[in-house]
């Protein structure tokens, strides 16, 4: 098949072996998948992998690795011991972990689990959901990336009192604000420095968007707490602003040991980002103002299951999201634009 491979630290276009199912795996046709941070982080951090003892992402610089984890997929063949519930030429997708002898592997981080930046990969048929929308693939590949933010909103459990602030408007910060909004919770303050993703942020749900250069982001929020307090009030006379909850989605050095110095006593940090290269935090700043930082990891399969139904089911719009579309040829192009800031929140290969 052709695929964009990763070797020795750089992506190229060429062909390599079909994927071959194996028990309980399906083999799929690649209909879109888009490109994910994390697929960056994984190419250009191979040392990021020296301190995870899960043994599901391998970086090997000496192997092919297809990678691509955000996929929407056709059925064409299955593999041995398959209950093969699911018709060839159904459209799937399916949380990004592949089940193989002795374990699981991440898909699209090891060479025996190749991703979408491939034409054919394989899925576990057991994780394997199948499609009930007619909306393009393009669109229902991005529910991966709205899983994680899914995950991060539905275990935060905002209260009623709280007003979130969600640092960062990459495709995590996005699919927070979006998570948030469709499960009732506002008022929402989105924080980027790009005019083009604090837009995005509006369009899927943001209710005030800040640009840092300008003002204060824990300013700017406390500010729209106290004044949601306030209106609170006027229902409800009883009612006091209990502060809130800051999403941390950038993923830069740094970032959440600022967060922490500028955060009021009990405020409540949900941290999705992680730099690669690992951070440093002022715990003794952080003890001292009772904060407590939660961070977030994958989303669990129910969480991913609830995310995959809203974006199928259109409850959860996830196209102001969407860049363009490149092929297999364009993805080594296509990649370094993903690490732009200012560049969509989701460049989708269709190959």
């Amino acid at each position: 098949m052709r695929a964009a491979v990763l070797r020795d630290g750089t992506v190229r276009t060429g062909t390599v072996d079909d994927p071959v199912p194996g028990p309980g795996q399906l083999l799929v046709r690649t209909l879109a998948c888009g490109i994910c941070a994390s697929d960056l982080h994984f190419m250009d951090h191979p040392e990021a992998g020296l301190h995870d003892d899960s043994a599901m992402s391998t970086y090997d610089q000496d192997v092919d690795i297809v990678m691509g984890h955000e996929y929407c997929a056709e059925v064409v063949g299955h593999g041995p011991g398959t209950d093969r519930r699911i018709p060839v030429g159904t459209r799937v997708s399916s949380l990004p972990i592949l089940v193989v002898p002795g374990g699981r592997k991440i898909i699209g981080q090891n060479p025996e689990s190749p991703g979408g930046f491939g034409e054919y990969l394989l899925l576990t048929e057991a994780l394997t959901r199948v499609v009930a929308s007619d909306l393009p693939s393009e669109v229902v590949c991005v529910a991966d990336a709205i899983a994680v933010g899914w995950s991060a909103a539905v275990r935060a459990a905002v209260t009623a009192e709280e007003v979130p602030l969600v640092i960062g408007c990459g495709a995590v910060g996005l699919a927070t604000v979006a998570a948030l909004r469709l499960l009732g919770v506002g008022p929402i303050v989105a924080v980027d420095f790009m005019a083009s993703r604090r837009a995005t942020a509006l369009a899927m749900g943001a209710d005030v968007a800040v640009d840092p250069a300008e003002c204060s982001p824990l300013l700017a929020w406390r500010d729209l707490a106290r004044a949601d307090a306030e209106q609170a009030k006027d229902v409800m006379p009883a009612a006091t602003a209990s502060g809130g909850v800051v999403f941390e989605c950038v993923g830069v050095r740094g970032v959440l040991d600022s967060i922490v110095r500028a955060a009021e006593r009990g405020t409540r940090i949900f941290s999705m980002g992680g730099p690669p290269e690992g951070d440093v935090l002022n715990t003794m700043i952080a003890k001292r103002k009772g904060i407590n930082i939660q961070f977030g990891g994958g989303p669990s399969p129910a969480h991913w299951d609830e995310a995959f139904e809203a974006v199928c089911s259109g409850d959860l719009d996830v196209r102001p999201m969407l860049g363009r579309t490149v092929g297999l040829d364009e993805v080594p192009e296509a990649l370094d634009a993903a690490r732009g800031a200012n560049g969509p929140a989701r460049i989708v290969v269709v190959p």
